[in-house]
């Protein structure tokens, strides 16, 4: 199996040792011909790596972090809410039009807030309570909105939640980003013959996988929960910061992390009809896209130990379901098997029936449950199953983390992590396993009724049709509703109907990209039926992207993709198109983000991964870099040999349809220009003797 030849790029992040950390991007090639040439490449962009490191010699890890922590000061100050001294939390949120106001926070439920006449600010005051990272909202005149002045919020398909961040009052917490090496985050889409469209997932490399390129790594396969984007298990699980720190103290095995959707037919141009969610598995398509797509991806595109005895799989609700019985019903390819808050089906004979092979084949089986969470008593009897049919496993329990929560599935993801890879440490945990508590008639149970409950049928918004695009909203008590939309010069008016839902047909925007949001009796409110919010820095819309447009993944087909990874460090993005099976240098894209943008602005408004991948494949770009960063780092400013900087910057555009329109025309007249060559160097290069005799 071809690995690929390992084309280094600068993605400008800095780690300790004051060195640069260089992305990887991968890109496979057939014809060993080439190798030399791309050996090359990689040697010339290396060079410029040295320089830069030169100029970088006195900025160390310590200025840099002293950097970040100003900049995290300006935005905290004016992010909510306040964490107390004495462990309490204060909660702010001004609307002046507002009847009434509740927060909701994990930790202690609704709770009425009181409105400062003079400033229009509503406040209360909660806790204390043990510090940690906490979901919450607030209940305006009986909607959900979320925190407009916190930068944090919970991926979901549905619900729209800040997060808030309680710090240790003393010592760190296994999630705390500290000034330790940091590894690295990637998104990347690819064709999944079993969903039959573009598929995504999320690739975290642990922080030395640039330094040793002849290093294999093991590979966790780490799944959310229902409703949970693939995005969860990093902003909400922070397993790459979790991870980095065990890393740092020599607790943990480096490994590669995976983090797939679980539900990815949401991401079909048509979607199924909403159904509930499901609870089985086995021939359905996460199941055979995990097996038969992702991980084939993975293993081509990523340095890894492709055994049973270096895979591992888990994850946390619905997510620890999936990971539970496709690791079971694959145990020739997972050997260490997790479950956060979750059961899965008993009804695998093969596995079951005959223990004593089972438990040849499973390193490690890991099952954590909090007593308080609603699916105690599913788990606690799946835990009773495998003791009577002699399958050993280990047991969690907590009773502490307010029950079915991320609490828990950070503090679980914190216990096994140190046990993946590690045969010592899992053998160790495997022998001292505890039968399941006995039952007491009291455990709560995952009903069909707390199904019904927790996953009411949804409304879809927005949906899109030959007539136009409906925007759908639930608000039986409001009074005025209407569509606040980038492109339009005013709000357009909403219609009620009996069942309290409100909607609006636009039929002029039907394949333009914009932000949006609704304006519930003067109170802007993201789509909570869409899952795509802009990760703005201050109120996050939710965006309107047509599926059926070819830069929109959903539309693409069997192309190749290109990744896009951020460097956390420095808040800045990176891109590189897939490449060709000739040498080519790449087109060099800046995009400036906005006054009010992050670094993922670009990608997730922008879809500018997503246009490149759609004209490079169609032949009518060039492959390319595209990144949000500065470029402050390059000598003599943003030019360097070979490379042919241009430059976009959002605020030239007061729309993003606007902004795509620009990529997309920058684009196709770098298609249309001379394919540049690779510069000499000292004479030879690719025209004179570059490559005789010996090279690289």
């Amino acid at each position: 199996m071809n690995r690929g030849t390992e084309i280094l790029i600068l993605s400008s992040s800095l780690l300790t040792k004051r060195r640069l950390s260089l992305s990887v991007i991968h890109a496979p090639f057939c014809h060993e011909k080439f190798q030399k040439i791309w050996h090359f490449c990689e040697f010339f962009i290396y060079l410029h790596v040295i320089l830069l490191s030169i100029v970088f010699k006195h900025f160390t890890m310590k200025r840099l972090l002293l950097c970040l922590a100003t900049i995290l000061t300006v935005v905290v100050s004016h992010a909510q809410p306040k964490c107390n001294d004495d462990g309490s939390v204060t909660f702010y949120y001004h609307n002046d039009s507002a009847k009434s106001v509740m927060v909701d926070v994990q930790f202690a439920g609704r709770n009425e807030m009181k409105k400062d006449p003079s400033t229009g600010v509503w406040s209360v005051q909660l806790g204390p309570v043990a510090p940690d990272m906490y979901p919450y909202c607030f209940i305006v005149d009986g909607i959900s909105v979320m925190d407009p002045e916190n930068p944090l919020y919970f991926p979901n398909e549905g619900f729209k939640n800040s997060l808030l961040e309680i710090p240790a009052r003393q010592g760190t917490l296994p999630h705390d980003i500290l000034d330790v090496p940091h590894g690295r985050i990637e998104y990347i889409h690819y064709y999944s013959k079993s969903l039959g469209a573009t598929n995504t997932a999320i690739v975290y490399l642990p922080p030395g996988y640039m330094e040793n390129y002849q290093k294999k790594y093991p590979v966790f396969y780490l799944i959310s929960g229902t409703t949970d984007t693939e995005e969860v298990y990093y902003k909400v699980g922070r397993v790459n910061y979790i991870l980095d720190n065990l890393l740092a103290q020599k607790s943990a095995k480096e490994m590669i992390v995976v983090l797939p959707y679980g539900n990815p037919s949401k991401l079909l141009v048509t979607p199924p009809a909403a159904a509930a969610p499901q609870t089985r598995f086995g021939g359905d398509v996460f199941s055979k896209d995990l097996i038969n797509d992702l991980m084939p991806y993975v293993e081509k595109n990523y340095r890894t130990i492709n055994n049973r005895e270096h895979r591992a799989i888990g994850g946390f609700s619905r997510g620890g379901n999936q990971a539970l019985f496709n690791g079971l019903s694959n145990l020739d390819k997972f050997s260490y098997l997790c479950s956060y808050s979750s059961f899965t089906s008993t009804d695998i004979p093969a596995v079951y029936d005959n223990a004593a092979e089972t438990n040849k084949k499973i390193a490690l089986f890991w099952l954590g449950v909090g007593t308080d969470d609603f699916l105690y008593g599913n788990a606690r009897d799946y835990m009773e199953f495998l003791d009577k049919k002699g399958i050993r496993s280990v047991k969690e329990f907590t009773n502490d983390k307010y029950g079915h929560t991320w609490m828990n599935a950070k503090y679980f993801l914190t216990k096994t992590l140190p046990l993946l890879f590690n045969k010592k440490a899992s053998d160790e945990a495997m022998k001292n396993g505890q039968p399941a508590p006995a039952a007491t008639g009291q455990e709560q149970q995952f009903t069909p009724g707390v199904m019904a409950r927790l996953f009411p049928r949804p409304i879809i918004s927005p949906e899109y049709s030959e007539r136009g695009i409906v925007f759908r909203f639930k608000a039986p008590e409001a009074r005025k509703v209407e569509l606040d939309c980038e492109t339009l010069p005013q709000n357009i008016a909403m219609e009620r109907d009996s069942d309290g839902v409100w909607s609006v047909v636009v039929t002029d925007l039907l394949f333009e990209t914009f932000k949006y949001c609704f304006v519930v009796d003067g109170t802007r409110v993201a789509d909570p039926s869409n899952m795509y919010l802009s990760p703005d820095l201050g109120f996050k819309y939710s965006i309107a992207d047509n599926p059926h447009s070819p830069f929109n993944f959903a539309s693409q087909g069997d192309i190749q993709h290109g990744r896009t990874s951020y460097d956390l460090s420095r808040q800045e993005a990176w891109y590189m198109s897939a490449m060709p099976s000739t040498p080519t240098m790449p087109a060099f894209i800046q995009l400036v983000p906005g006054k009010n943008d992050t670094m993922e602005s670009w990608f997730k408004i922008g879809g500018a991964d997503a246009i490149a991948d759609h004209l490079v494949s169609k032949g009518k770009s060039k492959p390319c870099i595209l990144t949000t960063s500065t470029l402050d780092f390059m000598p003599g400013g943003q030019q360097m040999p070979g490379m042919n900087v241009r430059v976009l910057r959002a605020d030239d555009y007061p729309t993003w349809s606007q902004r795509r329109r620009a990529l997309c025309k920058l684009l196709i007249e770098i298609g249309k220009e001379p394919a540049p060559s690779f510069p000499a160097m000292g004479g030879g290069g690719f025209g004179g003797g570059g490559f005789g005799g010996g090279g690289f």
